[in-house]
């Protein structure tokens, strides 16, 4: 798949206090450029944690969860748009379906 956009998740990281999200975020990064996702089930074969959401919309959990990662996937293109990545709190304050903070 190809991520839009490493930097994204990379000004993220880059915080301070966000430190810690480097090592979980870069993995999924990595794991998704390699995965190869025809429909939401291929992403639940591997992420059985997960979310499928309206608007191709897919929550990821980061960091044993301290982290969530919201993302756009458009499978016939094999494009992945990250849309939001924040803490557990920052996500519950967010509509999954039309956020883009990016």
């Amino acid at each position: 798949m190809r991520v839009i956009a490493r930097s994204t998740l990379r000004r993220f990281w880059e915080q301070k206090r966000y430190a810690d999200a480097q090592g979980p975020l870069a993995a999924w990064h990595d794991e998704a450029c390699a995965a190869v996702w025809k429909t939401p089930q291929d992403i639940k074969d591997v992420y059985v944690s997960a979310s499928i959401c309206g608007s191709n919309r897919v929550v990821f959990n980061i960091g044993g969860n301290k982290y969530r990662l919201v993302v756009e996937v458009q499978y016939a293109a094999g494009i992945v748009w990250v849309k939001f990545v924040g803490t557990h709190a920052q996500y519950d304050k967010i509509d999954v379906e039309t956020v883009s903070d990016c």
